[in-house]
């Protein structure tokens, strides 16, 4: 009996997390889609090149820019097993800002690209996994990456650490109403700078400078605590799991 290929949907396109779990995911023989606002981004025309990812572009908080996501993915893929949704939502206007200085338009923007488009991502997902049959493994798996603000709000952060908060509100309450209907719901607080490849071939952050004896989260590992998340027998199902390097100060 041949066995379907499992589709991934991942959310937010970089070459951070979501290029790592498109990496590892294909293989790992699935089929992975990734959406967002930019396709164009060399990291993500030479994973459609090399890996053979679908590119989808989707604006993640835009309802209907979402039911289309879901729609195409359907269509050319077939009915989704994992979604990741990956998207940090600070804007760079709102970055470090002292709340007597954020301006409210900029705190809408960081809470409609994170929280409220985490609440349009995982509705979509959610649709699309009640159809799945149920296995040991359950109906299929919603993932989202979240960051140390979803467990401590810092100064200058008002914005983003209550986005943070909400993401993780959102995903104990999806994870408690779908978890009995064989969908499992994983927060994943990344308490960390996260160093990414670069072609020198170091692993370095655009703030934190270059990474030094794995002080920065690698995103080939959480890509690969990703796929076991998804892979987790349904009778020990975890929830939310905080990644942080050996050396972080918390």
């Amino acid at each position: 009996m041949v066995m379907k290929q499992e589709v991934v949907v991942i959310v937010g396109g970089g070459p951070g997390i979501s290029a790592s779990c498109a990496r590892v995911f294909v293989r790992e023989g699935m089929q992975v889609a990734i959406a967002a606002r930019n396709i164009d981004k060399p990291v993500l025309r030479e994973l459609e090149k090399t890996h053979g990812v679908l590119l989808v572009a989707c604006d993640a908080a835009d309802e209907q820019s979402v039911v289309d996501l879901f729609g195409i993915v359907v269509e050319r893929l077939g009915n989704p097993n994992l979604v990741v949704h990956n998207i940090d939502g600070r804007t760079r206007e709102i970055f470090r800002k002292p709340i007597t200085q954020a301006a409210a338009v900029d705190v809408l923007d960081t809470l409609k690209n994170s929280v409220y488009s985490a609440f349009l991502v995982g509705q979509q997902a959610a649709r699309c996994l009640l159809q799945n049959e149920l296995g040991e493994r359950g109906r299929g798996s919603i993932i989202f990456t979240n960051a140390s603000a979803a467990l401590k709000g810092y100064p200058n952060s008002g914005a983003f650490a209550a986005a943070c908060h909400g993401k993780a509100g959102l995903a104990q309450s999806m994870a408690r109403e779908l978890m009995p209907q064989g969908i499992h719901v994983t927060n994943v607080p990344i308490d960390a700078a996260i160093g990414w490849t670069q072609e020198d071939g170091s692993r370095a952050h655009r703030l934190a400078g270059t990474a030094e004896a794995d002080n920065m989260a690698d995103p080939e590992f959480i890509a690969e605590t990703y796929l076991q998340l998804h892979r987790q027998h349904r009778s020990t199902w975890t929830h939310e799991v905080v990644l942080r390097p050996w050396v972080e100060k918390w």
